[in-house]
Order: structure tokens, then sequence, then C-alpha cells
């Protein structure tokens, strides 16, 4: 963060980097690493769920405990590495994810495993924001800079993707007693330790500042979310006999501290000599529009992920390969909208580009939200008949159909994407002095690591409420005994469970549908910032993560 550490050039680190290909290499492997583990377990959380007997209610977690930990200390991150040295603190990041990453793929239990995601967070919130401040430290100014920039960016951009095929496919190769799921995890092992090794031979050390750290800051802001996003996942799971939380001690206890905590955050901030995150950055209209739509606009996109992968393998039947590969769009409409994006932000005002993005991402989750399958009363009986005497699959689907309901609107998705996130990092970091660029930055990728944890939560807790009062009003329309026979267990994976997972999916999708159409109205009618006032800045950009 260049508001309080001097950035040392190549020339003058006394370690001139030499190696400027395998130094990229190096930071782009880490930020690649550190940006798939975001959705790299999404399509093994059936696989999980099973294998270590989570609930539906909790599963949520596995994606959320690292996206909350990541956010939540993103800033603390590269503040760390102002104070003690960008290298060292992204090779402590690489280490400690690595480290996590053994953890979660040797976990037995519930417990074990999200607190090992939860430790992933905290080791890619110190290596993250230092991968982008070390190419300031490594690559001289100019046309190298820039395309290690893009580069950096590119790759920010697809990875939540490329962690949907990748996944798919290591969920798939069980090897021996090691169920594939784990070997999702066991990856970033040797990725994470030679990037870490390769990064004391090739990556040069920033200059130390001598102001102190914000501690209090940086523990007040994270608890606070962490309470909060708490708070909304209790409040709206439901108990055996379907009622939620959002009334009980525990629930508003939470709820009550985390709000508390942000307040005190905001009010020590303004007085701290050397705040964890200066509030001058968020009192510009231009970027509090920015970064409240990148934060609003992850919380779906997220949702699509986590819910769409369930679905494709749970109710359509597609192996976790097959589902990776149905996500295949994703990345390759993603590289086609910032390359427009990218010409555009030029010659056209933001808020028609990104307004653009988030309209046509709200239709691609409203499209996502009239998927469904046939479960009428007959229909239910039949298949649940069949099932539990063990003549079919549970998987069954009524007119859908990947090539003409998913893959066109994936595909408008992540065109959506790119036409946001360009724009919105741009302008996010419009009118940042130079001292404060490198937390402008943090807050950029805090906001939208933290929107897409915190959206989650809210998306699946009323997913989890509609797959609740579905279940009970299609078991009530069965004949006698069919839908007593069944377990908790059956029936999460039974007919009537797929029927009610498929109308909770849909439901958050619909809600998702809203809150981009919420962004997009909201840049169209507040955002006001011109093309050319953005292309006057020199501030370097930040990235989509």
């Amino acid at each position: 963060m260049t508001d309080t550490a001097t950035v040392a050039a190549p020339e003058e680190s006394g370690t001139a980097n030499k190696h400027l290909g395998l130094a990229l290499l190096v930071i782009c492997a880490a930020q690649l690493m550190v940006v798939l583990d975001s959705t790299i377990a999404n399509i093994a959380l059936p696989h999980i769920r099973d294998d270590l007997h989570i609930s539906q209610g909790n599963l949520q977690w596995v994606v959320t405990g690292y996206a909350l930990a990541f956010g939540g200390l993103l800033l603390l991150g590269g503040r760390a590495g102002d104070l003690y040295g960008r290298r060292k603190v992204f090779v402590i990041g690489l280490t400690l994810f690595a480290v996590a990453s053994a953890l979660g793929g040797f976990a037995q239990n519930e417990g074990m495993l999200l607190s090992s995601r939860a430790l992933q967070g905290v080791g890619a919130a110190l290596a993250s924001p230092t991968a982008l401040a070390l190419i300031t430290t490594n690559f001289p100014a100019g046309p190298l800079r820039n395309r290690a920039f893009s580069i950096f960016a590119m790759l920010s951009g697809v990875g939540a993707a490329i962690g949907l095929l990748l996944g798919g496919w290591l969920t798939g190769l069980d090897i021996g007693s090691v169920h594939g799921w784990r070997l999702t995890f066991f990856i970033n092992v040797p990725i994470g330790l030679v990037a870490a090794f390769l990064a004391t031979r090739v990556l040069a050390e920033s200059e130390k500042s001598r102001n102190s750290l914000d501690v209090f800051g940086a523990l007040t802001v994270t608890l606070g979310l962490v309470s909060i996003v708490y708070g909304v996942e209790h409040g709206g799971v439901p108990d055996t006999s379907g009622h939620t939380h959002w009334g009980s001690g525990e629930t508003l206890a939470f709820l009550i501290v985390g709000a508390a905590l942000l307040v005190a955050f905001f009010v020590v901030e303004r007085r701290m000599k050397h705040p964890l995150l200066p509030i001058r950055i968020l009192t510009n209209r231009t970027r509090g529009v920015a970064f409240t739509t990148m934060f609003i606009v992850p919380a779906a996109m997220f949702a699509m992920f986590y819910f769409l992968s369930q679905f494709i393998q749970n109710v359509m039947g597609y192996s976790p390969l097959q589902a990776g590969l149905a996500f295949l769009p994703f990345p390759f409409a993603m590289v086609f909208g910032a390359v427009i994006s990218s010409k555009l932000v030029a010659k056209v005002d933001p808020r028609f580009i990104s307004g653009t993005g988030t309209a046509l991402a709200g239709l691609s989750l409203f499209m996502f939200s009239r998927l469904h399958v046939n479960d009428s009363a007959a229909n239910l009986a039949d298949l649940t008949h069949r099932w539990v005497g063990g003549g079919m699959s549970p998987v069954y689907v009524d007119g859908v159909n990947y090539w003409t309901q998913i893959f066109p609107y994936i595909a408008v998705m992540a065109f959506g994407m790119a036409l946001t996130f360009i724009p919105m990092m741009l302008t996010a970091l419009h009118g940042v002095d130079e001292r404060d660029a490198g937390v402008g930055s943090g807050v950029l990728n805090t906001a939208q690591q933290l929107g897409g944890a915190l959206g989650l939560a809210i998306l699946s807790t009323i997913a989890v409420n509609a797959i609740t009062s579905k279940a009970n009003a299609l078991v009530a329309q069965l004949p006698a005994g069919h839908g007593a026979a069944l377990t908790p267990a059956q029936m999460t994976v039974s007919p009537v469970g797929q029927a009610a997972f498929t109308h909770g999916s849909t439901t958050a999708f619909l809600v998702g549908a809203f809150m981009m159409w919420g962004a997009s109205a909201l840049l169209w009618i507040v955002l006001n910032v011109k093309h050319s006032e953005i292309q006057g800045d020199h501030t370097a950009p930040g990235a989509m993560a």
C-alpha cells in the first residue's frame, strides 16, 4: 500500500530482477491459486457433504468461510506488506495457504474442514494484496509493468471459472482410498510451496515502513463482519420442525455485536494517525458507487456458481468433470468481454458499460430461475417408490436442456461481469491520491470478497428456507408411507429432495437477478463520472478477484 511505504524500484532494491518472466509466473501462479480456490470446492460440495456428513445448511460455509477470512483480512494483509516487506509477507501467505490446504485435504470432519478453509483465507489475504504490489516492486514502469498488470487482472477474472473446471476434474479422480474432492486441496500444496521458494529467489523486496500496524482496526472490522455473516446464516437455518432462528438470542446477539464492532471500527479509524482504512477513500461519491457495485455483483455471481454447480450434478446427473466442463463458457466469454470492455472504456462512460453488464448478468440469473423439474404429486410418488426400491437414480429432469437453458446464460453472465469489472475497477481508483493507491485497491478487493461471502450467506438462507418449505409441501402430497419412509439423509438426495433443492436454487437465482438489476439502476442513475476523467488517471490498476 503506497500510502505508507516507499516502493523500491527493481534497480534500487539491491537485487535487480533479471528474471522478470519467472517473477511474473510466480506472482500470477499465486494469484490464480488464491482466486480459483474461491470456487474449486463448489463442484466437490455434494461429495464433501456425503463424505463428511455436512448438513445442507452448513455446506455453504465451505465456500463462505474461505471468502470471509480472505476478504476480512485483505486490508491487514496489504498493510502488513507495507510495514514488514511485501515479499516476506507474500511468502508467509503462500506457505500458510499450502499448510491449510494440506489440513483441508486430510480433514475427517466438518469442523476440521471449515477451520482449514478459514486458514486458507488468512493465507490468501496475506498473499493476494502483496502479489499485486510486488508487480510494482519488480517491474519497471512502462510497457512491461502494464503488460504484467493486464495478465494479473485477466487471471483474477477467469480464475473462478478455472476453479470449477479443475475442481470437476480432480473430484472425479478417486485414487485408491483418497476421495477425489481431497485432491482439490492437495493440489495447492506443491504449487504454494514451490511458488514460495521461488519468490525468495526471483522477487525483489520492497522497502519497509516505520508506521505502526492498526491491529485494533483489523480485529474490529474482521470480527464485526464474521459476526454479521454468522448471524444471517444461523438465523435462516431451519430446525427439525422447519422453523428459522431469526428471533433467537444467539442470532440477535451476533447481529448486534457485529454491527457494534463495525461502528467502532469507523469511529476509531477517523482518529487513528495511520488507520487501516483512511475514511477519505470512502467519502467520494464516484468511488462509493463503484465500491457498492463491486459489493453487490460478486454476491449474485458467487450464488450462481454455488447453486448451479450443485443443480448440474445433483439434479441433472452430471459427473464432477462434466459439471466443471459445463462452466467452460465462462472463461472464454469473460476474456471476450474483457477485450471489448477495455476498448469501450476509452470511448464510453462507465455507467453505460457497467450498467449494461449488470443488466445482462441479471437477465442470466432470471433465466436460471426458470429451471424446473416435474414435481407433480403423481410423478414424485412414482419416482420415490422406484427410488426407494432401488430401481432408479434420484436424478430426474423435466425439460431442462443444457445447451439452450444453461450454456448461453453462463456465457451471458461472464460477458456481463467483464463489462462490469473493468470500468468499475478504474472508477473505484479514480481520483485516489498516490499515497492511497494501495489501500484503494485493497478496499476494492475487500468489497468483492466480502460482498460474495455475505451475499452467499443471505441467498443460502433464502434458499434453505425455500427448500424446507417446498419439501414439507411435497411430502404432504405423497401417498401415505412414501414420505415417512425416508430418513433425513435419504430426503436430501431423494426425488423430493431434488425437487425441493431446485425450488430453493431458483428462488436464490431470482433474488440474485433483482440484486444485479438494482446495481444496474444505481449505476445508470447515480454514477456520473466521464470516461475522459478516468482515462486521465495514472494510478496503477487494481485486480479483479
